[in-house]
């Protein structure tokens, strides 16, 4: 090797390990951050955090690209994304340590109080104390970062063999291993410690859930009638099992509340008897059981965000009407039923549409079971015919009634609509796209909904045919989707299917495509196959 190979290859050492030393800075931030996270609260951490941040500052037109395309993994990209953006800065400023090694410190200190400013500002914030897990993670990162630039600062020549003096600068090579070692042994047990912590503070929210009892019903849902599900491979379950219902909702980290400490307020304009409930109070109500269908606003036409499921839970009119509520028909104040979650989410929904004699409800159970913690536990609201972004409040914990005039919520103020019921729409679930079936019948089937209206046709068109009517699977109730097949005498070649739907008040389901802003999507599903 020439003199000249040694030199650069010196020199160029400390540059490749100052991005080491910038990743493990990093890492250690992030670790320290989740260290204190476990002890404060898991929605504190810098990544949750800024991660809340952005999704309260992303287009709406972005957000629904981000569900559209990723689905329910939407948070788990975001997540990694703003890991990868902190790895590039980390090795950036790790590079820049060996020579700017004081001004590389202080840039991870920016980053913290990034982490503190979307802690802090968030809108279930607990205050100074979410600014600990940041603040903590940035102090031991600059330290961490500054202590390890400092290791490939050259000390002087270095002596060589004969005596004379090297001209390669000499870092403390040893001093480095030494540091880095420790501090990704040392990273590595604080994001153990931390998420132990962060596990143990829903300890007792999983506890509670474990130890509740669901009453009978006052009111039972009546048994599904039998030809509700059709025997039809690939047709969706009439009944959507807990673990296969979509999840939408903006919570990076899923809340998880104590039942034995969770209360629910109601106050606001018109309320004439505030109420303060605990789940024990819900409980010893009477409770109704009742099949119903949700659909998310951002399903495309033809998508997966819809789910049907037998809920239990009390009459959020009867709560209403015990305040001294009236909807605006009967000469009440208010117009708007804002609910808020634990996370600070709030979601607004017409009063007139909650004491329409509709079976919407203040939710503990789902299929038989304790609401799961991704789906609300210990309470949500289920109303029917309404989209869930103005509807479907997750972890309630608070009720006020106003007006759409005096308040926006959340997705208001992101350009969604204040009002929103759900739209009639139809599905195919077999054939699959793309898919090639042989000639012969093939059996085209999916469901379709149109809540608190129901469904009274569904017809199926093969390429530019004629509608022809398929046959609806029996009905439980106007708030559930309902199923439907058609026998199709499928010939070589390919072609396209196309559903639509009719409900009970004579509207057709239309053909004019838009997108899921600002109302939900409208437009037919069709699928493309190919038979052979």
């Amino acid at each position: 090797m020439s003199d000249n190979d040694e030199k650069h290859r010196t020199r160029s050492a400390p540059v490749a390990l100052g991005a080491l030393a910038g990743v493990l800075a990093g890492g250690a931030a992030l670790a320290v951050s989740e260290l204190v996270a476990g002890v404060v609260r898991p929605q504190a951490g810098p990544v949750v955090a800024v991660g809340g941040a952005v999704i309260d500052r992303t287009p709406a037109a972005v957000k629904d690209w981000a569900i559209r395309h990723f689905g329910t993994h939407d948070k788990l990209v975001l997540q990694l994304g703003i890991l990868a953006v902190l790895t590039v800065f980390a090795l950036l400023l790790g590079m820049a340590a060996s020579r700017f090694r004081r001004a590389a410190a202080g840039g991870v200190l920016l980053f913290g109080v990034a982490g503190v400013a979307a802690a802090t500002s968030r809108p279930d914030t607990a205050g100074v104390v979410d600014a600990l897990p940041s603040a903590a993670g940035a102090v031991a990162g600059a330290a961490l970062l500054y202590t390890l630039a400092g290791r490939l600062t050259p000390r002087g020549p270095t002596p060589a063999e004969d005596g004379a003096p090297s001209t390669a600068p000499s870092w403390d090579r040893r001093g480095f291993v030494i540091t880095a070692t420790a501090a990704a042994a040392a990273s590595a047990g604080a994001v153990a410690l931390g998420r132990s912590l962060g596990a143990s503070q829903g300890r007792g929210a999983v506890a509670s859930r474990r130890e509740v009892v669901l009453p009978a019903p006052a009111s039972p849902a009546a048994p599904v009638p039998k030809g509700a599900q059709l025997r039809i491979a690939g047709v969706s379950a009439f009944t959507t099992p807990n673990s296969a219902f979509y999840r939408v909702d903006t919570a990076l980290v899923v809340p998880k509340v104590d039942a034995t400490t969770w209360r629910l307020r109601i106050h606001g304009k018109g309320v004439t008897r505030p109420l303060t409930l605990t789940y024990d109070d819900l409980l010893r109500r009477e409770l109704v059981e009742r099949d119903i269908t949700l659909t998310c606003v951002s399903n495309e036409v033809g998508g997966p965000y819809v789910g049907n499921a037998r809920w239990i839970g009390v009459r959020l009119a009867d709560l209403l009407a015990e305040c001294g509520v009236r909807p605006p028909s009967a000469g009440g104040p208010a117009d708007q039923l804002v609910a808020r979650s634990v996370d600070g989410m709030t979601i607004g929904s017409p009063v007139e549409d909650l004491m329409d004699g509709r079976d919407a409800l203040l939710a503990l159970g789902m299929n038989g079971e304790p609401l799961p913690f991704d789906h609300g536990f210990p309470v949500r609201m289920v109303v029917p015919g309404l989209y869930g972004f103005v509807s479907a409040c997750k972890w309630i914990k608070d009720i006020e009634l106003t007006t759409f005039d005096a308040y926006d919520p959340y997705w208001v103020k992101r350009g969604w609509a204040r009002r929103a019921p759900v739209k009639t729409q139809s599905r195919i679930d077999t054939p699959k796209p793309f898919a090639r079936p042989k000639a012969g019948t093939v059996m085209v089937a999916g469901v379709a909904w149109a809540q608190h209206r129901g469904i009274d046709k569904v017809e199926i068109r093969v390429d530019d045919g004629p509608w022809q009517e398929a046959r609806l699977a029996a009905e439980d109730t106007v708030d559930t989707w309902r199923q439907w097949s058609f026998p199709w005498q499928a010939t070589p070649g390919g072609h396209t299917l196309t559903v639509r739907a009719t409900d009970r008040t004579g509207a057709v389901q239309t053909d004019r495509r838009t997108r899921t802003i600002p109302d939900g999507a409208d437009g037919r599903h069709s699928v493309v196959v190919t038979v052979d």
